[in-house]
C-alpha cells in the first residue's frame, strides 16, 4: 500500500539503502525536505515501510513548465526486484499530473538507470560523479 509520509518517516530507509547506515538520520535530510509543495511517499508490507521517495518541486535547467525532483528513492533489500519502486513512481506522476506538473525528473545513480528507464524516464544528460557515492546521469520524464 502507497501512502503520503512524512519526510521523518523516510530518513531510516534513505540512510540504510543510499548512505550504508554510515550517517545519523538528521545528516540524512535534504534542503528541501519541507519545503512547501514537497511531499514523500511510502510503499508499506503490511506495517513495515520497504521502499521511499521524496518529490521538492524543483525545475531542471533547460526545461521550461511545472517540475519537481525525486529525491532519495530507496527500497529495503528484501524488497526489491518485487515492483515496489515503479508502483510508487507511477503513483507519483499520477499524483502530479493531477497538480498540473509538466515534468519529473531526477539524479539517478548508473545502477538504477534501467529502473527508471522502466518507469518511462529518460537521461537527458552525460554521466557525472557525486563525490562518496559514484556515477549518476539526470534523468526525465514528461507528465503532460
Amino acid at each position: 500500500m502507497i501512502k503520503f509520509i512524512t519526510a521523518d518517516d523516510v530518513l531510516p530507509l534513505r540512510n540504510v539503502v543510499l548512505r550504508e547506515g554510515k550517517l545519523t538520520l538528521n545528516e540524512c535530510r535534504f534542503p528541501n525536505d519541507n519545503a512547501e509543495e514537497a511531499f514523500h511517499l511510502g510503499c508499506y508490507v503490511g506495517e513495515e515501510l520497504a521502499c521511499v521517495a521524496s518529490f521538492h518541486p524543483k525545475g531542471y535547467e533547460g526545461y521550461a513548465g511545472k517540475a519537481y525532483q525525486l529525491r532519495g528513492m530507496a527500497t529495503a533489500e528484501q524488497y526489491r526486484g518485487k515492483g515496489m519502486g515503479n508502483m510508487l513512481v507511477n503513483f507519483a506522476i499520477t499524483y502530479l499530473r493531477g497538480q498540473k506538473v509538466n515534468y519529473l525528473w531526477c539524479n539517478a545513480r548508473k545502477v538504477a538507470v534501467s529502473f527508471y528507464m522502466g518507469t518511462g524516464f529518460e537521461v537527458i544528460s552525460p554521466v557525472f560523479d557525486v563525490p562518496g557515492i559514484g556515477p549518476h546521469y539526470v534523468m526525465y520524464v514528461k507528465i503532460q
